[in-house]
């Protein structure tokens, strides 16, 4: 019998729900909330509230499209962490709750881990093992991949992730949030040389960010100083010299645990994976140097119960089940669960 497993996705402000069955992903419900865009970003009390109110509608729209009733479900899959604390509580009370009710296990999926895992949803599938860049909103680390539940960060931001840069920056330039899209959206029309902003030159494989959202500030303070209308006559030009800058950080530590390593198995995961630029400089960058390249699909980027439920199923395989005790866990890390 093949296992049939519903997942949901809680941790930010996406409501998700998914089914797999044997290691096939049937359908990715996701309800997003746009009631974060007049405050800049995510309100973590409103996330969780919206999150209590769409959670029935997307698992009851999951389960009905892929033709399933209650009763054949083998395991519920939820987030654990990392993510916000109230909108995980959602997804983990409400997992718990079914799961009592139907008498079936529980399985408890790391929230970055299931993003790596979003790889093998479907053909090609990276080969073990393989590094992956691992670039959100909130995280940025480069993982060693040596199995489905064997990874290892050997490296991450020590401050900011490279998506909060970009959504930082978005917004000092007036643009909606979310910015990051917006920013990749104009930055194709722009010119990449244009500007020059200050790098953060860290040690290892860490990453920093701070840096230059601090550079990005300041360059803009003096240009509108000096010119009231500079943001307006070069937006596009900015947001191509931005992006290349923070795509140039990514990869070229890439490029350093490539060396380090001799693994040339490359994949990228997490929303910022979406952005084009980083796609199309990860492309030019694997064709000089021999790399096997590893894209998911934009759907499965961003946050989505999809990659729960795959990380879920190759739980289940092995019997890793998780006790109705379990709580969320906010900052938890890979390797933690």
């Amino acid at each position: 019998m093949l296992p049939l497993i519903l997942a949901i996705e809680s941790s930010c402000d996406e409501t998700s729900a998914a089914i797999v069955r044997g290691g096939k992903v049937l359908n990715n419900v996701t309800a997003s909330q746009s009631v974060h865009r007049k405050y800049g970003g995510v309100v973590p009390e409103l996330a969780s509230r919206a999150h209590q109110q769409n959670i029935v509608h997307v698992v009851n729209e999951a389960m009905t499209s892929a033709g399933i009733e209650n009763t054949e479900l083998n395991a519920i899959a939820f987030t654990r962490g990392p993510g916000l604390m109230g909108s995980l509580l959602v997804g983990v009370s409400f997992a718990k709750g079914m799961a009592l009710a139907l008498g079936i296990p529980l399985i408890e999926v790391n929230h970055m881990e299931a993003h790596v895992l979003a790889h093998f949803i479907e053909e090609p599938h990276p080969a073990f093992p393989f590094l992956c860049l691992t670039a959100s909103g909130g995280h940025t680390q480069i993982v060693l991949v040596k199995g489905y539940d064997d990874l290892n960060i050997l490296g991450e931001t020590q401050d900011d992730a490279v998506g909060e840069a970009f959504d930082k920056a978005a917004k000092i330039l007036g643009l909606p949030y979310p910015g990051g899209p917006l920013i990749d959206e104009l930055a194709r029309q722009g010119n990449p040389l244009a500007f020059k902003f200050a790098e953060t030159v860290m040690p290892g494989l860490d990453f920093s960010f701070s840096g230059i959202k601090t550079s990005f500030l300041y360059f803009l303070r003096d240009e509108k100083a000096r010119d009231a209308e500079f943001v307006d006559k070069n937006l596009n030009d900015i947001c191509a010299s931005l992006q290349r800058q923070l795509i140039k950080m990514l990869l070229d530590k890439i490029e350093k645990a490539i060396k380090e390593t001799g693994i040339r198995e490359i994949a990228i995961a997490g929303g910022v994976s979406a952005n084009s630029g980083l796609r199309t400089e990860l492309q030019r960058r694997a064709q000089k140097s021999g790399w096997t390249t590893f894209i998911p699909d934009i759907q499965y980027c961003t946050d989505n119960a999809a990659m729960i439920a795959i990380a879920a199923h190759f739980k289940f395989l092995k019997n890793i089940f998780s006790d109705l005790g379990v709580s969320p866990v906010p900052n938890l890390a890979i390797g933690k669960i």
